[in-house]
């Protein structure tokens, strides 16, 4: 499925999960998975409202007056330490990776200084990780976005009154196409534009797609040219290349010429250790035509930093790259299969035809030889042999 953020009025959190309860998500379903982060001290409702004659929902988020304002740092191992799916804490943590980062070239410091304000810092966590959830209730693959339009004029906020964009939501917003408007207040907020920003991998028309459900989201102000809405359509793709997962993560690297060639396995035991995606190295010739090794490490955006200390403090570098890349995937999903070794871990994967097809994991094939003491071939061809069979009766 993929849903397209037909962003007319601009684009907040409240408005985004708004949309998105609105396709069909089950705010008490909601409500339950977000307080397993733990996270306490906060209500979710959703109601009706109708602007300039269309309604939508609008998401409230209930805040005690004691909730204590969280830091990044405490935000980010809050979400890393939940038990929700993996691709939920991921996209996550993405999101407020971004808001953190603008943050912290706005103010001067540092990530983990980054400060959300007592209200706001709940406010960010029900919205942030409630799309989160969304899309995965939803199973969206892909998500494709309007340009943003952007307000004018002055807001108050925490440090005073500041210009419309702000600050932190241009930051946010680099590299997306966006457009002025005559609207006299914010449209963007920084929540919202880091949403958009992670999760939108085009912007411009309506993607090719049949439509089978609009949602749309309502925003706190109203308007007189223009109905304060965010409007989410959802359906399916009209090409089969649409069907495959699309993301960004970050590619690490650095050229190495002069380290015993002993450490790089223990490098690598460390890298997936931390829960990269990918390692290899590949030979390179460097300057003055020394042989080397190039490291390049794939990992989720909020991983960085840690795969770059670990880089630097268990190499000979003194310095790496490391930017931001697309990807795009076939869909797939780790379920459990019967076999003649009990319940098996394989990985099923759905092809651009609709063709599905699964594949034992090394790690539980490697396991099983072990406790049996059978060749791991043996293993590996009849759980293969053994979850194509069944197919057609899981």
């Amino acid at each position: 499925m993929i849903v397209y953020f037909d962003c007319f009025s601009g684009i907040s959190g409240d408005m985004t999960l708004g949309a998105l309860i609105d396709l069909g998500v089950p705010v008490a379903w909601l409500k339950d998975r977000i307080e397993s982060l733990p996270l306490a001290g906060f209500d979710l409702t959703a109601s009706s409202e109708v602007k300039n004659g269309i309604t939508g929902i609008k998401a409230h988020v209930h805040t005690d007056a004691h909730v204590h304002s969280r830091g990044w740092a405490e935000i980010r191992s809050l979400i890393q330490g939940s038990p929700l799916p993996k691709p939920v804490v991921a996209r996550s943590m993405n999101i407020f990776e971004r808001i953190a980062e603008a943050e912290s070239g706005i103010h001067g410091c540092s990530r983990d200084e980054v400060h959300f304000h007592e209200v706001g810092g709940i406010d960010a966590i029900v919205d942030i990780v409630g799309t989160a959830l969304c899309l995965e209730y939803l199973e969206i693959n892909r998500v494709y976005a309007s340009k943003i339009p952007l307000g004018s004029g002055f807001v108050q906020c925490e440090h005073g009154i500041l210009p419309v964009p702000a600050p932190a939501t241009l930051a946010i917003l680099k590299d997306i196409p966006v457009y002025g408007t005559d609207v006299a207040g914010e449209i963007v907020t920084p929540t919202g534009a880091a949403i958009v920003a992670e999760l939108a991998e085009a912007y411009g028309p309506i993607p090719g797609m049949r439509i089978d459900h609009i949602g749309y989201g309502a925003g706190a102000k109203t308007f007189k040219d223009r109905p304060n809405l965010l409007r989410i359509l959802k359906g399916k793709p009209e090409d089969a290349s649409s069907c495959m997962e699309t993301d960004h993560i970050v590619m690490v690297e650095t050229c190495i010429d002069d380290m015993n060639s002993e450490l790089f396995g223990f490098l690598m035991d460390r890298l997936f250790e931390d829960g990269v995606l990918d390692a290899y190295w590949i030979p390179v010739q460097m300057k003055k035509s020394r042989p080397g090794t190039m490291i390049q490490v794939l990992c989720q955006e909020h991983l960085r930093d840690t795969i770059v200390r670990r880089i630097l403090s268990e190499t000979t570098s003194t310095g790496v790259r490391h930017y931001r890349v697309s990807r795009s995937k076939l869909p797939r999903e780790i379920i459990h299969v019967e076999s003649s070794y009990g319940s098996v871990r394989v990985k099923q994967i759905t092809d651009l035809t609709g063709e599905v097809r699964r594949i034992p994991e090394y790690d539980v094939c490697k396991q099983i030889a072990l406790d049996r003491d059978i060749p791991l071939r043996i293993v590996y061809d009849t759980i293969l042999r053994e979850v194509n069979e069944a197919k057609g009766t899981v």
